[in-house]
C-alpha cells in the first residue's frame, strides 16, 4: 500500500464555473484543511480536524502556516522558444514576429540550446505555480524532443508540438507540408501518451501554412486519438485582413481551420479577440476552446478580449500567458491584467471566476478536467502553496481583508512568483521558494 503524505493549510479549489452555478456553489474552502496524497494522486481533502484522526500513525504531515493551497495553475497558451524575447520593445504582432520572434526561434536548431531553454522555461513555469501548459515549440523537431525530455524528468502533465510553417517565414524556419507531417508523426509516436505528456498538432497560424500543409495537419489531427490542435486566431486586425487575402475562398478566419479539419474537441485557439458572432457560435458548437491572453494582448496592442461574448456562445475558455508576447509567467499577473481588460469593457472578474479560469476552466478547455484542475480525490496531485506573507504589502493588505473573496482578489492583484511558496507535481515538490 503506497505511503500517504498530508499537507495542512487553508485549501481552496473550484468545483464548477461560477457563471453556471453561482459563486457559493462554485468552490470548496477549508480554512484549516488537510490534503492527503497517495501515489501521486489526491486521496482525500477536508477539514484538518476531521481527517487528522483518521491518518495512520506514521503519516508525515507537512504544515504550512499563513498559506493557501490551490490546484496548480494551467497555462493554455505559451511559447517556450520566446523566453529570450520577452519584454522586447515597440512592435505589434506581425512586426514583432519578424523583428524578434523568428530570429530567436532560429537558434533552436541547436539541440544543446533547446535543452538549455527547456530547463529554463520549465523552471519559470514551476516557480510561478504553473503545473500544466499547452506549449509551442519551433519548426525544429529537436525543440520538441528537448521540451518533452525535460518535462518527462519532472513527471509533468504537459502538451506541446512542433510548429508547422511552410510559407511567409524565413527560410531557416520553414518546413514543407510533407516534412512537417512526417516529423510531427514521428514525434507523436515517440511522445504522445508517454507518462503525463500529450502532443499538439501545431500550425503557427493560417498565414504561415499553405492549404496543402493545413490539409495534412487536419489528417494528422484525425489520425491519432487524443491529440490536441494548437494555433492562433483573430489576434490582430491586420492579421485578420491578411487571412482574407490569402484564403479568399473561405468565409473567414475560423472557416480556414474548419475546412481543413482543425476544429473540435481539444482544439485550442489562442487570442480570439476579433472573432465574429458566427465564429464564436461555431467554436461553441464544436467544443473548441479559446485561450485568453491578457498580458500579451495589452503589450502588443492587439485589443480587448470579450469574455462575456465568447462564453455566451458556450465556448470553453482557458487562461494563457503567451510568453514572450506576454510579459509574465505568473497566472496571478495574467488575472491582474484580465481584470483590467474586462473592466475597460464594463465587465467584472470576481476572484472565484478568476481562480476558475486559471485552474478548472483551463483543465476543461484542455479536456483534462478528469485528471487535473481541482483537488478532488482521484485527480493528479498537482498543487501550489501560496504565501500570505510573500511581501510586506501582501501581508499588510491581507490582514485588512474580511472575506475570502477579498483576500483572494488582493492576492491576485498584488501577487506574482514571490507569492508561490512551493509547487507540487504528481505529489512531488518541483519548486520551493528559497
Amino acid at each position: 500500500m503506497p505511503q500517504a503524505k498530508a499537507y495542512r493549510a487553508a485549501l481552496l479549489h473550484c468545483l464548477a464555473d461560477p457563471r453556471e452555478v453561482g459563486i457559493e456553489q462554485s468552490h470548496e474552502y477549508f480554512e484549516d484543511g488537510l490534503l492527503v496524497v497517495e501515489d501521486g494522486k489526491i486521496a482525500r481533502i477536508g477539514a484538518a480536524a476531521d481527517l487528522l484522526p483518521t491518518l495512520a500513525a506514521d503519516t508525515e504531515v507537512v504544515e504550512y502556516r499563513d498559506a493557501l493551497i490551490t490546484p496548480g495553475f494551467i497555462d493554455t497558451h505559451i511559447h517556450y522558444p520566446q523566453v529570450g524575447v520577452i519584454g522586447s520593445y515597440g512592435a505589434q504582432l506581425l512586426d514583432w514576429l519578424e523583428t524578434y520572434t523568428f530570429p530567436n526561434e532560429g537558434r533552436f536548431s541547436d539541440m544543446a540550446h533547446a535543452r538549455e531553454q527547456a530547463d529554463l522555461f520549465l523552471g519559470e513555469l514551476l516557480r510561478n505555480g504553473t503545473t500544466t501548459a499547452l506549449v509551442f515549440g519551433t519548426v525544429h523537431k529537436q525543440s520538441v524532443d528537448a521540451f518533452f525530455e525535460a518535462a518527462e524528468k519532472l513527471n509533468l502533465r504537459m502538451i506541446a508540438g512542433k510548429v508547422l510553417m511552410d510559407r511567409n517565414a524565413p527560410d531557416f524556419l520553414t518546413d514543407t507540408a510533407e516534412s512537417g507531417y512526417a516529423d510531427s508523426k514521428e514525434l507523436i509516436e515517440r511522445w504522445h501518451g508517454k507518462g503525463r505528456l500529450h502532443y499538439a498538432v501545431t500550425p503557427r497560424f493560417a498565414p504561415t501554412s499553405t492549404p496543402e500543409q493545413l490539409t495534412l495537419a487536419g489528417k494528422l489531427f484525425a489520425e491519432f486519438p487524443g491529440l490536441y490542435m494548437h494555433t492562433h486566431i483573430s489576434e490582430n486586425k491586420q492579421e485578420v485582413e491578411w487571412v482574407k487575402e490569402l484564403f479568399p475562398e473561405r468565409k473567414g478566419y475560423l472557416d480556414v481551420y474548419e475546412h481543413h479539419g482543425l476544429i473540435g474537441a481539444r482544439s485550442v485557439f489562442a487570442h480570439g479577440i476579433h472573432l465574429c458572432d458566427d465564429e464564436c457560435k461555431r467554436l461553441g458548437e464544436t467544443g473548441s476552446a479559446v485561450a485568453f491572453c491578457p498580458t500579451s494582448n495589452l503589450f502588443l496592442g492587439s485589443g480587448l478580449f470579450d469574455l462575456a461574448k465568447v462564453e455566451g456562445f458556450g465556448v470553453r475558455v482557458g487562461l494563457g500567458t503567451d510568453v514572450g508576447g506576454g510579459t509574465s509567467f505568473s497566472q496571478l499577473q495574467s488575472l491582474n491584467e484580465a481584470y483590467k481588460v474586462l473592466q475597460l469593457q464594463g465587465q467584472k472578474l470576481d476572484a472565484f471566476k478568476a481562480l476558475y479560469l486559471a485552474t478548472l476552466g483551463g483543465a476543461r478547455a484542455l479536456y483534462l478536467d478528469d485528471r487535473i484542475g481541482n483537488l478532488q480525490p482521484g485527480k493528479d496531485a498537482d498543487f501550489v502553496v501560496l504565501d500570505y506573507k510573500a511581501t510586506p504589502l501582501i501581508d499588510y493588505r491581507l490582514s485588512q481583508a474580511t472575506t475570502l473573496q477579498e483576500k483572494l482578489f488582493a492576492l491576485m492583484i498584488l501577487g506574482d512568483d514571490r507569492a508561490v511558496k512551493e509547487t507540487y507535481a504528481a505529489g512531488v515538490s518541483v519548486h520551493r521558494k528559497a
